[in-house]
């Protein structure tokens, strides 16, 4: 035991170990304390250290088999997928230590820096809605709206009327959105007819959002469920005929198209036929011309 300790310190004060610490800057740390307490001295005098009982250390803590944990920061701009600037988060160290300090995206956790985004908090929520600024989320949020279209089915019921408390369900049935009573707006309440509208979304008390919200008669689940299927069956059946009219279609001009291609064999052949004939003819009308005189005599 004394010699594993006296080993394991020894092993961190070697020079080697020194110079990795200097230039490295996260490194592991090992608890270690002495086997033999020193005992206390006089008033005004050194402590009284035997030469070798106090110099062995035993073990305590070995930093390096501990889990690793994540450091907290408080962001000091908003960086994407992780939160707005005042936000608290829990990154890995490789990510806090590499990125968020060095450009200067974060800071570290003091009470002093907690005290300062607080208190810039206080400002913007107290302050004028011009002069806030929106936070991450809240950005996002303005962004899906601006893109989305509520639709809202009407009950058949005849007591039915559109609220804000029916509107603000929609919301987070059909788009996943949570908006509170407080911060819709409708042109006018209740809506009781079928028609398109528009609502009004404040997100965060900053930002307005025009939504268009559109009220369609009720549509019964079941009976659009059966009127997909009939439309289904009657394109299955509708198949068969269409794949044999193709197929009629296509006998069809392969046969038209092997009558013209013997016709026209037959014109090829016929036109042939004729210039073989008009070849011989004039073959023969040369042979007569150009024929030498016969030594047979004449006869009386």
């Amino acid at each position: 035991m004394w010699s594993s300790g006296r080993r394991v310190l020894q092993d961190l004060l070697s020079p080697a170990a020194v110079r990795s610490l200097s230039l490295t800057p996260a490194q592991n740390t090992v608890v270690v304390e002495r086997w033999w307490q020193v005992p206390l001295s006089k008033v005004g005098s050194p402590p009284r250290l035997h030469p070798r009982r106090h110099r062995v250390y035993k073990l305590v803590e070995d930093t390096s088999k501990a889990p690793k944990e994540k450091m907290e920061l408080i962001l000091t701009q908003t960086v994407p997928k992780l939160g707005g600037r005042g936000d608290t988060v829990f990154v890995q160290k490789s990510v806090g230590r590499n990125k968020l300090l060095p450009q200067g995206l974060a800071a570290y956790p003091s009470p002093d820096n907690k005290q300062m985004f607080e208190e810039e908090l206080r400002l913007l929520k107290e302050g004028k809605p011009e002069d806030r600024v929106q936070t991450r989320t809240g950005q996002m949020t303005v962004e899906f709206l601006k893109h989305s279209q509520l639709k809202i089915n009407k009950m058949p019921s005849e007591e039915f009327k559109l609220t804000k408390e029916v509107v603000c369900r929609q919301f987070l049935k059909k788009l996943g959105v949570v908006v509170p009573p407080h911060a819709l707006s409708l042109p006018f309440e209740p809506i009781k007819d079928v028609g398109d509208y528009w609502c009004e979304v404040m997100v965060n008390g900053i930002n307005t959002v025009r939504v268009p919200m559109s009220l369609v008669p009720y549509e019964d689940p079941s009976l659009k469920y059966r009127q997909e299927l009939k439309r289904q069956k009657q394109q299955q059946e509708a198949a068969p005929t269409s794949e044999v009219a193709d197929e009629d279609e296509a006998l069809v001009k392969a046969v038209s198209d092997a009558a013209v291609e013997t016709e026209a064999g037959k014109d090829s052949v016929s036109e042939a036929a004729s210039a073989a004939e008009e070849t011989a003819s004039s073959r023969q009308t040369t042979q007569d011309t150009t024929s030498p005189p016969s030594d047979s005599p004449k006869k009386d």
